[in-house]
């Protein structure tokens, strides 16, 4: 988007498959650049010393990159933009999540409960790890002074970060959009959809049990894949739900194919979600999503306009919000284009291009740095 609107943008990318297999020593070595890494820290400073950037965005430092480069921001001077892409500052495992609930000890007490949990990947020295790396930059504050402004994807996620103690005058909130319009859908599909991962937090037991209070005739497609596939595929079997297909992992154009042809999208979460792009996908065909009544998703979906809210977790009221969908297709349809209209306002590439660069300007002049960045003037127009 932004090379698009003709801004030059350099991107310092690592990724963790550079870990591998480590012995012994190797993990130890993991365990303190997971906290400083050296290597990033002179790599990262060597760019900031060629390329000269106004401001830098970002965007993930775990594990291999660390938060050193911070410092190297900071020592000259550069602005910094932190999108919040997830719960990790706050949160070892980054999701609030445990034990299939929603667990908020360490904004409550403290992260120390982390370990005594396991919370990250069920390691005591994994969580110990990840613990002493937010400890650690907590007491040498820096966030505090590298961090210009951040983003956070809702409001939901605002709140929680201001009442974990970030400054909220430091925090804009910017949604994540799509770079391209899928297109709306010319008619309404005949089966309710679920698309992402196969995980505890997705909450994918629940509909499976909803499906079993469910006439025969009510389909439900379920697009993805992970560990849990076997054991989902399996229990409907158990419960015969010859109605439910399972779709396994799809290229984005086929994933878009049988959005468009959905009735429905579903989101049965169990957590919170930072945000959920799959919600403003399934606006932009023109679909309603149902979804749990938590975090960002009952943010973007207004219940009763562009879709409809149930119980975390309860398959009873699902089930009812389900058959109300089905019996009701012309209310079904107007929230459609409820959805649509919501990702014209908010969701586009365009729109999305004018809220970054107010919160670029923003963290330029924190940093008093007396030149701003050129906007592309038709983003300007935008209402």
């Amino acid at each position: 988007m932004l090379e698009r609107n003709e801004h030059t943008v350099v991107v310092y990318h690592r990724t963790n498959h550079e870990i591998g297999h480590l012995n012994i020593l190797g993990q130890l070595d993991l365990a303190k650049r997971t906290i400083w890494a050296s290597d990033s820290l002179a790599e990262f400073d060597a760019l900031l010393a060629t390329e000269r950037p106004d401001i830098v965005h970002i965007h993930n430092t775990f594990i291999v990159i660390s938060p050193s480069i911070y410092s190297a921001c900071r020592k000259r001077g550069i602005p910094v933009v932190q999108t919040l892409h997830n719960f990790r500052l706050l949160c070892p495992p980054s999701n609030l999540f445990r034990n299939g609930k929603i667990c908020e000890e360490c904004i409550d007490h403290s992260l120390l409960r982390a370990i005594q949990h396991k919370c990250y990947r069920g390691s005591t020295s994994g969580t110990a790890v990840v613990v002493a790396m937010l400890g650690f930059h907590r007491v040498i504050k820096t966030l505090e002074r590298s961090v210009d402004r951040y983003i956070a994807l809702t409001e939901f996620s605002r709140d929680k970060f201001i009442c974990a103690g970030f400054p909220a005058d430091k925090i804009s909130v910017k949604p994540n959009f799509l770079e391209s319009d899928p297109g709306v859908r010319l008619q309404s599909g005949d089966y309710a959809l679920y698309i992402g991962r196969f995980s505890p937090d997705k909450g994918l037991p629940t509909l499976i049990d909803t499906w079993s209070k469910l006439p025969k005739e009510f389909q439900l497609h379920i697009v993805g894949d992970g560990a849990e596939r076997a054991a989902l595929e399996m229990e409907a079997r158990r419960r015969q739900l010859h109605n439910v297909q399972f779709r396994g992992f799809l290229s984005r154009e086929a994933t878009l194919s049988e959005l468009r042809g959905a009735r429905v999208l579903v989101m049965p979460s169990l957590w919170y979600e930072t945000f959920g792009l799959v919600i403003v996908e399934a606006f932009a065909c023109g679909v309603p999503v149902v979804c749990s009544r938590l975090g960002a998703m009952a943010e973007l979906v207004h219940d009763g306009a562009n879709g409809l809210h149930f119980a975390p977790g309860d398959s009873a009221d699902l089930a009812q919000k389900m058959i109300w969908a089905w019996n009701n297709p012309s209310a079904l349809e107007n929230m459609g284009r409820n959805g649509r209209q919501d990702f014209e306002d908010h969701y586009t590439s365009d729109r999305n291009y004018r809220m970054l660069m107010e919160v670029y300007e923003q963290a330029i002049q924190t940093r008093g740095h007396l030149r701003s960045l050129p906007i592309r003037q038709e983003a300007l127009q935008l209402p």
